[in-house]
């Protein structure tokens, strides 16, 4: 609690308070939250919701979780009503997930009843009848529960993501708009399970939680499948960078500072999620060629012969060899191809210009030549932000795509550049090392005799 900042303790009190405020108005105006009759149906969907929100999938992202225990909240708005609803998502208070402290299983639990409230008294507005269904009447139930879900789903979303924005600093418009659409979509289809639930009450009553049970938790599994298997994949690519970084000591972290601001470019010009997703991979792999070219060449301190260069040069077409056979990185080939291609056409491996250059290609390069000018170097410290800015503009036309450098440019002005910590200079026997992907520092070659 004491590690949460003023707005996010203003607002979990904000939740919380709502909540007893209209549990408050319930008790007064109707004496009572639930029938005595209801009370069994009350018992099993509080169960079935603690047992699916105790054992939620967890995200990619730190500390982030989602579960399916909704489908039991919606399927009370149904057979209960709305103070049954916010009922049983009041029983996230009683979540046993490890590591759960008691504060955010209060605004967990705070706002699940907000959520029933508010689909509930939608759907009494849409006409729907609150109780055990008949079985002849539940076409009936369709058009009210399809509002209730619309309305449950989104407000579930928008009241955690406040939470996480405030707590955490990290603004929601960051999160890919095709990202959440497609996330609101999925939990709008696993809300279906609620009215399975209500359905199947009329003629087996309880039993049908049990039996929601399954696909329930075949969806948890799905979602725990699918996170893994990403998780797999960065580990996969961060194994990667860190066997190109072990080659040069003074470009530790490139990798993963490229996928950054090509990821920042690739949202500022919209990119959809699974194009985010690849870009993000294609920005760590971009110098994985490297591997395929001499150490003494990379690390060569002087001018290069020709032939040294032309070793260098044919580093995107190695990394393409090096990545080939892995199936998920998709477009990502044709940015780890091309990353070194000019606009004006005089760049390599193939000398392509202007649309002919593939977009992640030309969106590498500005993240490329980016965090080149702004990390130290052996040859020289790293140049500030503006400096690196303005040189990006002055080659806009000719070494890069103008389209892209705008783009980076109004996407530092929302989130600035986190300057990379400073190096320590390597031993004094290590090799002075110039930058292949710095624009102010080309690298010097000369005719072999």
């Amino acid at each position: 609690m004491r590690d949460l900042s003023w707005p996010a303790k203003v607002y979990l009190f904000a939740v919380i308070g709502a909540a007893t405020a209209l549990f408050a108005h319930s008790l007064i105006t109707k004496g009572q939250l639930v029938a005595s009759e209801s009370l069994g149906i009350l018992l099993v969907l509080a169960l079935l919701f603690l047992v699916c929100e105790s054992m939620p999938t967890l995200l990619n992202v730190e500390q982030f979780a989602v579960s399916v225990s909704f489908s039991a909240a919606l399927a009370a708005v149904v057979l209960i009503g709305m103070e049954g609803a916010a009922l049983v998502g009041l029983t996230a208070v009683l979540s046993v997930r490890p590591g759960l402290p008691l504060i955010k299983r209060l605004f967990n639990g705070a706002q699940f009843a907000l959520c029933g409230y508010a689909a509930g008294w939608v759907y009494q507005q849409l006409g729907g009848v609150s109780g055990v269904p008949q079985v002849n009447a539940f076409d009936d139930l369709i058009g009210p529960y399809a509002a209730a879900t619309a309305v449950f789903v989104p407000l579930n979303i928008v009241l955690t993501l406040t939470m996480i924005s405030l707590a955490t600093q990290v603004s929601a418009g960051e999160v890919p708009m095709r990202g959440m659409v497609q996330f609101l979509l999925t939990y709008l289809g696993y809300g279906t399970f609620g009215l399975l639930v209500a359905g199947l009450w009329a003629t087996i009553q309880s039993i049908s939680a049990v039996l929601v049970l399954l696909p329930l938790f075949v969806a948890r599994w799905a979602f725990g499948q699918y996170h893994a298997q990403q998780r797999s994949y960065d580990a996969t690519m961060a194994a990667l960078c860190q066997a190109v970084e072990t080659k040069d000591y003074y470009t530790r972290g490139h990798c993963t500072r490229v996928s950054l601001a090509s990821t920042m470019i690739a949202q500022e010009i919209g990119m959809g999620m699974d194009r985010l997703r690849a870009i993000r991979y294609a920005g760590m792999l971009h110098d994985v060629g490297k591997l395929g070219v001499p150490t003494k060449v990379l690390q060569k301190e002087g001018p290069l012969t020709e032939e040294e260069f032309a070793a260098i040069q044919l580093h995107p077409m190695r990394g393409l060899e090096i990545v080939r056979g892995i199936d998920f990185l998709d477009e990502a080939f044709a940015g780890i191809m091309h990353h070194h291609e000019r606009h004006d056409g005089k760049g390599y491996p193939m000398g392509l210009a202007g649309p002919e250059i593939p977009e992640f290609a030309r969106v590498i390069a500005v993240a490329d030549a980016f965090d080149s000018m702004t990390s130290d170097r052996s040859y020289r410290g790293a140049r500030p932000v503006e400096v690196a800015v303005d040189e990006l503009e002055r080659g806009a036309g000719t070494q890069f795509d103008p389209v892209m450098v705008a783009a980076f440019i109004k996407a530092l002005e929302r989130n600035p550049w986190q300057p990379q910590r400073r190096v320590e200079p390597p031993p004094e026997d290590a090799a002075t090392i110039k930058d292949h992907d710095d624009p102010t520092m080309p690298i010097q070659v000369v005719t072999g005799q």
